[in-house]
């Protein structure tokens, strides 16, 4: 199965691009399932179709969910947070307060990253497509499996009087196994789906880090704000190993409009086109126009479909390169924090310039310039870069590092 997660700055019109996108799938003779993540959904609006948290038939090989986060929360944790809820108001918590402290932080968040695993495990489709929220759920994923364990670990500290939880929950089970040899069988059935729970939050990790399952697309509009955040957003995919394939320029003033009132308009959207084309280091740039009328309906969308992809296949990676990446360094004997690896092709050392602000990159290789937006972590850092062709490689390091004194 291969999955397409459509991602970028709220109001840019992932929604659209998305139903348009499966609905292209569908028609390829693909199965599809488009499902949404943002709370707000607008999909079943996209197909002018009733949609709930469970998948709905809407056409021929294609099927459509809004995910519910209190359905899905019930669904992968409810077993859970039932046993937790009952252990708290045996000990005198009020049962509403108990039912709220033994939500899991992160879950509602990433409740529908499950369902992705869900349907990749059972492989019934052949296309999934994600229309995320504008927060951008695989982000906050990232994030999802450490708040987790914080939070086990002290809960288990209240409960069980268990003073460490290792990494994962198999080693709370193991802990469990060796010190809790009775427990009782409503015990074990929480903590089996416990386990199954971070086996599916570990799995789906794996499954969108792996190219040759699924890709990350930007959905941007030509406006300078939208593509600074959208590169963000891309540095951040690239920090944590997601791959991105493509971005998806939408909403561009059609040519043939000739009112001199969009004159101005047209030639900014023109400058930032091309800086699209400079930020995301050779992505494949896709565009579509803003049309004169709401792109909904499957007509619509069909139309839209078309002016985006023409004769491709969106299904297929449309990016096998990676533009950028950036690996963290731990225990480095020089200092080193993060390294960042960029290739430049046939680029010389000679024709090339690098100028570093606290928050960005720019690299100018010839004619040719890109900017690239640091994660929060690099801002306060040093930097040394070297060319070693075919790549670029940039080192992060602390200004007091004995390789900063000894002048590099």
């Amino acid at each position: 199965m291969r999955v397409i997660v459509h991602t970028g700055k709220g109001g840019v019109g992932k929604t659209s691009i998305s139903a348009a996108t499966a609905l292209r799938c569908a028609e390829l003779g693909l199965k599809t399932i488009v499902i949404s993540t943002d709370t707000a959904h607008s999909l079943g609006d996209a197909y002018d179709k009733e949609i709930g948290p469970e998948p709905v038939l809407l056409a021929p090989n294609l099927w459509a969910q809004e995910i519910d986060a209190r359905y899905s929360m019930d669904k992968y944790w409810g077993k859970v947070q039932t046993y937790m809820a009952a252990l708290f108001s045996r000990q005198g918590v009020e049962d509403v307060v108990a039912e709220e402290v033994t939500i899991l932080p992160g879950l509602e968040e990433g409740a529908s990253l499950l369902w992705i695993n869900e349907y990749f495990s059972q492989n019934e489709y052949d296309v999934l497509i994600v229309d995320a929220a504008p927060t951008a759920e695989t982000i906050r994923l990232l994030s999802l499996p450490d708040v987790t364990r914080w939070w086990l670990e002290r809960f288990l500290r209240l409960t069980r009087g268990i003073k460490v939880v290792k990494d994962t929950v198999k080693s709370v089970r193991n802990v469990f196994s060796r010190k809790q040899q009775s427990e009782d069988e409503e015990d074990a059935d929480a903590w089996d789906q416990v386990e199954k729970l971070f086996d599916m939050l570990e799995g789906v990790r794996q499954l969108l880090t792996n190219p040759e399952f699924a890709s990350m697309r930007l959905v941007v509009n030509p406006e300078r704000m939208v593509i600074k955040e959208t590169q963000r957003t891309y540095t951040y995919l690239n920090l944590y190993g997601y791959a991105t394939d493509a971005v998806l320029v939408n909403r561009l003033i059609p040519e043939q409009v000739t009112d001199p009132f969009f004159d101005g308009w047209k030639q900014r959207q023109k400058t930032n086109l091309q800086f699209v084309t400079e930020a995301f280091g050779g992505l494949p740039v896709l565009t579509a126009p803003m049309f004169g009328e709401e792109m909904g309906g499957l007509e619509g969308l069909r139309r839209l479909a078309d002016t985006l992809y023409g004769d491709k296949d969106p299904s297929q990676r449309l990016f096998d390169g990676q533009t950028h990446r950036i690996e963290k360094v731990d225990n480095a004997t020089d200092g080193t924090r993060y390294v960042m690896h960029v290739p430049l092709g046939f680029a010389s050392k000679d024709n090339m310039d690098l100028y570093r602000s606290r928050d960005e990159i720019t690299l100018r290789v010839g004619p040719y310039r890109r900017n690239i937006v640091l994660p929060a972590a690099l801002h306060d850092l040093e930097l040394e870069a070297k060319f070693e062709a075919p790549n670029l490689h940039v080192r992060f390091f602390k200004a007091d590092d004995t390789t900063r004194k000894n002048g590099k």
